[in-house]
């Protein structure tokens, strides 16, 4: 169970999760020790699913990040969950409902790569591109629901 303290480590990691656990430990209350057993054990319980760098596409020479929607032909959904995995300008892709079934983030080098992509995925489906202008909220701290 996540209790108040587990929330508050939570939302420090979710802030910065290099910070050491000291660190933590001095903002909630409680020893870098605790802090760690609380982390171990929130892994363990699957709370916590892992730590990863966040890396700049546009310092890694993406121009451009869109949002692409993808209504799958008949037969043709099975295929395109496996080829996906594959492709490199995918950042996250969810299968949803609603008229489309897939929502990917990509991200893209310039125009020309963007077309090169939907021609890609076209044979899939029909597919919907918006191009991302700017993110209004970037890794809001997940909390528990009140």
């Amino acid at each position: 169970m996540v209790d108040e303290l587990n929330l508050k480590i939570l939302k420090c990691l979710q802030k910065n999760a290099r910070q050491s656990n000291a660190s933590i430990g001095r903002q909630v209350g409680i020893t870098s020790p605790a802090v760690s057993e609380r982390i171990k054990k929130m892994e363990d319980m699957g709370i916590i699913t892992g730590f990863k760098a966040i890396v700049s596409p546009f310092e890694m020479g993406y121009q451009f990040k869109a949002i692409i929607t993808l209504r799958a032909f008949m037969g043709k959904l099975k295929p395109f969950l496996e080829i996906v995995k594959t492709w490199d300008e995918v950042i996250n892709c969810y299968r949803i409902t609603g008229n489309e079934n897939i929502v990917m983030e990509v991200v893209l080098h310039n125009q020309q790569h963007l077309e090169r992509f939907i021609d890609q995925i076209i044979t899939y489906g029909e597919s919907k591109t918006q191009i991302v202008l700017s993110q209004v909220v970037r890794y809001n701290p997940i909390l528990k629901l009140k």
